[in-house]
C-alpha cells in the first residue's frame, strides 16, 4: 500500500475528499477518508468516507441508498486533497446530499445572505429511517 503513504494525512490520519459528478463536473460534496476508507474506495470502486461525527467506515448510500460509483481518484499537487470523479446513484438526478438534494453545494451568496439555489428531490425524512 505504498501508494497510501503517499498522501499527507492530517494529525487525525485523515484527508479531505471532494466528490465530483463525473459527467456533469458539479461539484457534489465534501467529506473525509482514513487509510482504510481510501483503500476501500480503490478496492471496491464505490465511495467509502470515514464519519468523524460516528468515528466510522461510511459507505456512501449504506442507509439513503444514494451510492456514489468512483471512476476515478486523484490526489492533488500537495497530496493533501483526494478528488473522487463519481456517478451518484439512487435517484435520477443523483442525490448526494442529505437533504434531499443533488450538492451539498446548494447554497449561494448573495446581497448579504445565504440562497438556496437547487430545489429538494426528495424529502430527508423519506430517505433516512
Amino acid at each position: 500500500m505504498n501508494w497510501l503513504n503517499d498522501i499527507k494525512w492530517d494529525a487525525q490520519g485523515l484527508v479531505p475528499v471532494i466528490a465530483q459528478e463525473a459527467a456533469s463536473g458539479d461539484v457534489l460534496m465534501f467529506a473525509w477518508m482514513n487509510r482504510e476508507a481510501l483503500q476501500k474506495t480503490a478496492e471496491l470502486g464505490r465511495a467509502v468516507y470515514f464519519s468523524r461525527s460516528r468515528g466510522k467506515l461510511w459507505f456512501k448510500g449504506e442507509e439513503s441508498g444514494h451510492v456514489q460509483t468512483v471512476h476515478d481518484i486523484r490526489l492533488d499537487c500537495d497530496n493533501d486533497v483526494v478528488l473522487l470523479k463519481v456517478t451518484q446513484l439512487g435517484h435520477e438526478p443523483g442525490i448526494a446530499c442529505h437533504t434531499g438534494r443533488h450538492s451539498c453545494f446548494y447554497q449561494r451568496y448573495d446581497n448579504g445572505a445565504w440562497h438556496a439555489t437547487e430545489p429538494v428531490l426528495k424529502d430527508p425524512e423519506s430517505i433516512y429511517k
